[in-house]
């Protein structure tokens, strides 16, 4: 089974990017166009990553540098947990309010 490690290696991946709630997309940054294997994270929705655009590329880059790029955002959460500068509930909750802040004004534009 050619490939059989890289495909489990993707499915890895594209489990980790969803849980942290992001979605691979193509790329759409055309600086770097000789290299064809560009890989780009957005958010997957409108409930997940509220602070973001909906069309807003996180990340652009090689499938390496979006493990290199994963590893990084994982310890930095786990490392802001340790210091106890913030958790998942805490994130989860700065979430919801900035959910509810773009509701109340989307709300404000209509009345308007």
């Amino acid at each position: 089974m050619a490939g059989y490690n890289t495909i489990q290696a993707l499915r890895r991946l594209e489990t980790e990017v969803n849980n942290l709630g992001f979605m691979f997309a193509p790329s759409k940054n055309g600086w770097d166009s000789d290299i064809s294997d560009r890989v780009a994270l957005k958010p997957k929705d409108a409930d997940s990553l509220p602070i973001y655009a909906r069309d807003a590329e996180i990340f652009c880059g090689t499938l390496e540098d979006l493990r290199v790029w994963l590893r990084g955002v994982q310890w930095a959460r786990e490392y802001d947990t340790m210091l106890r500068l913030s958790t998942a509930e805490k994130r989860e909750r700065k979430e919801q309010d900035e959910r509810n802040r773009q509701l109340a004004n989307l709300l404000k534009s209509e009345i308007a």
